[in-house]
């Protein structure tokens, strides 16, 4: 497994993650025995990245981690996120930063995954009524109680990167990047680069629609969030079919699947990155992984770059993007 660093500091991990919110929630009902047969796939391939968050489930992502990659722990890193909190029922909250807060979710989190310290620890999301500097000092304890071990953000912008890492070094940056969401590009990416903060894109598959396994809307589970995502709706879903269908011919040319043209076009922005597409399917994972096997020459980029230039994807990423990049 090909390795990459996180950062400035001692965070390497193998060069493909694998994100595990699937397994938990939101995409269908989940299955927990697929989930299980996927996360031992991924070990005996050698992924050693795995992204989860207290939220996912809720709280039930991070146990079948816990169960899972418990004994696997000192061989693998595990990220995990807290600040979008959510009741026992799934309800949702609100979005928390406060610093008596962060400790509560951090030790809650340390019990469900079973570990005495986590690797990688992100805010999920910023709080508008917390100055990140509060957030982030709080943050920065627990590495110095020996609780977490590397900070992260996810989903901000690049001047409260910028704040945040004056109060304490952030080690990666995550927010979603893929071949129809390269807003990172403006002023995400050369703010990390400018910081030694590493990039770890979520989404790199588009919600899995950039694998070409969706030809219509009806092809998600009634109880898949992607029904109420902007893009996966309406014209936009036909739309973003012809970006699609762009794409499966290129990867046709190559002689690989949409799925591997598409992450090896993320590996291919920079050594700093790390995407963690997410599956609940072996086989997908299998297939994700050959795309580290894919070389993609400087035609090929600037071809790419035509069919998939920066907006071409149609809809909004979220259905309300209020809680984001604030």
């Amino acid at each position: 497994m090909k390795q990459r660093t996180l950062g400035d500091g001692d965070l390497t991990v193998s060069a493909l993650g694998l994100g595990c919110m699937g397994m938990s929630d939101f995409y269908g009902t989940p299955d927990e025995n697929q989930a299980i047969k996927t996360l031992q796939r991924a070990i005996d391939r050698g992924v050693t990245f795995f992204d989860t968050a207290d939220m996912y489930g809720p709280f039930t992502n991070e146990k079948l981690l816990g169960r899972v990659l418990g004994m696997h722990h000192h061989e693998v890193t595990i990220a995990t996120k807290f600040g979008i909190e959510r009741d026992r029922d799934g309800g949702m909250k609100g979005i928390n930063g406060r610093p008596r807060y962060v400790r509560t979710a951090c030790e809650d989190s340390l019990q469900r995954l079973g570990i005495d310290t986590i690797d990688l620890y992100y805010l999920h999301r910023v709080d508008p009524e917390v100055p990140i500097e509060h957030t982030v000092g709080a943050m920065g304890r627990l590495v110095e109680e020996g609780k977490v071990r590397f900070l992260g953000l996810s989903e901000v912008a690049a001047d409260t990167l910028r704040r945040a890492n004056e109060e304490h070094p952030i080690t990666a940056l995550q927010t979603e990047y893929s071949l129809w969401s390269r807003d990172p590009e403006d002023e995400i990416l050369p703010a990390c680069r400018d910081l030694d903060v590493g990039f770890v894109p979520y989404s790199p598959l588009g919600r899995g629609f950039l694998t070409g396994r969706f030809q219509s809307p009806e092809d998600l589970p009634e109880d898949d969030w992607r029904r109420h995502n902007p893009r996966f709706q309406g014209e936009n879903f036909q739309k973003n079919l012809d970006l699609v269908d762009a794409v499966k011919r290129l990867a046709a040319d190559k002689d690989v699947t949409p799925a591997q043209l598409a992450l090896a076009w993320v590996l291919h922005q920079g050594d700093d990155i790390v995407p963690i597409p997410g599956t609940t399917n072996p086989e997908h994972l299998d297939d994700n992984l050959g795309a580290l096997d894919v070389s993609l020459s400087d035609d090929e980029l600037d071809h790419i770059d035509e069919i998939a230039p920066v907006g071409a994807a149609a809809g909004d990423r979220y259905p309300d993007m209020s809680s984001v990049n604030r």
